[in-house]
């Protein structure tokens, strides 16, 4: 598997729909009040019926419905379903006692970090991306996708650099040459990383619309319901054909989660950065080639639009771009703090 650190991706995912064939526990608790009283946390998500448990650098995925338990994404364990009554998250008391005997009994000396980051500036060579002629400062322009992207890339990759000595930052393209959406995912794919690492990919483009008001900046991330192989075929999980598809589908949730949270970071360090001089378009999920192909946490962030007047002169300056990169920077810089704090890696920034 590409990221050896698979074991790592926590969830913010849990149960959302309704199961209404499956029998209630005559002595449920609440998860959530439960969970507060040992100062566990609890991350879930309505779209997905998906969870998570995390406590002293240790995590326990779960499914509403589902006995099967992932113990720090290694390890399966078999206890009373997490049910859903009327939109509460309920659990038996064994369930909590087992969680609780795992977070007590279980000592980490392992820390996850994020070893890579990976910068991909949309489009170069001879694909332009978007294009549009603009009237910018009294003379017309020709707005390229593939400058803003590069520029914005060479600047995110540079404040990386600058702020992550100790983690490999990568760009997938420093000039105006082309790579395919392939060789992009594959650059990707194949970084080198250390055991219990973890890599990240970001990837910039430039919006255009036939709707010459369309403004504003986006963020998306790989659709929950795309389904796609994100373990190692040669691994050991592989070789039984009944654990595979489980931990897969889990894996696969966990990086849709951590996408969304990167998402969901840039989006405010966007936001901060730029203020009123571009309106955020929010956090959006499509099945786009290079978070549908890149087996990692993955985001896409869309600048604005070329075809927007205004904005392609926001675009076309410097001040602004900056703005834009910093925004990036600081969201995936929130996120990396985040990932690792709860993962107990305690390194220098």
């Amino acid at each position: 598997m590409h990221l050896t650190a698979g074991n790592y991706w926590r969830r913010l995912r849990a149960a959302a729909a309704v199961l209404l064939l499956l029998p209630l526990y005559a002595s449920a608790a609440d998860l959530l009040q439960e969970s507060a009283k040992t100062g566990t946390a609890v991350y879930w998500d309505t779209l997905s019926g998906t969870g998570l448990l995390e406590k002293n650098g240790h995590q326990i995925s779960f499914r509403a419905g589902d006995s099967i338990i992932l113990l720090d994404n290694r390890k399966l364990a078999i206890t009373d379903a997490p049910l859903l009554d009327n939109g509460v998250l309920t659990v038996t008391q064994k369930f909590l006692d087992q969680t609780d005997q795992f977070f007590r009994t279980e000592s980490s000396g392992v820390s996850f970090r994020v070893g890579a980051i990976i910068v991909d500036p949309g489009h170069g060579g001879k694909d332009p991306g978007a294009m549009q002629e603009q009237v910018i400062n009294g003379k017309k322009v020709m707005v390229r996708e593939k400058d803003i992207t590069l520029a914005v890339g060479k600047l995110l990759y540079d404040r990386l650099k600058a702020g992550y000595p100790d983690k490999k930052i990568l760009l997938t393209r420093s000039t105006d040459v082309f790579l395919s959406l392939g060789q992009r995912t594959e650059i990707a794919n194949s970084v080198p990383l250390k055991e219990h690492e973890a890599v990240i990919y970001i990837s910039v483009h430039v919006n255009a619309s036939l709707d010459k008001k369309a403004s504003g900046y986006e963020v998306w991330y790989l659709t929950p319901d795309y389904r796609r192989t994100v373990l190692d075929k040669k691994s050991d999980a592989s070789q039984d054909k009944t654990l595979f598809p489980i931990l897969n589908s889990m894996m696969e949730e966990e990086y849709t989660t951590e996408s969304i949270l990167i998402a969901k970071f840039v989006m405010d360090g966007l936001q901060s950065q730029v203020g009123t001089q571009s309106m955020p378009r929010g956090i959006k999920a499509e099945e786009w080639f290079v978070v549908r192909n890149a087996n990692m946490p993955s985001v896409l962030v869309e600048l604005g639009f070329l075809t927007n007047q205004k904005e392609a002169a926001l675009l076309c300056d410097s001040e602004y771009l900056k703005k834009s990169s910093l925004g990036i920077y600081n969201g995936l810089s929130a996120f990396v703090t985040h990932f690792e704090r709860s993962r107990g890696f305690t390194g220098a920034k």
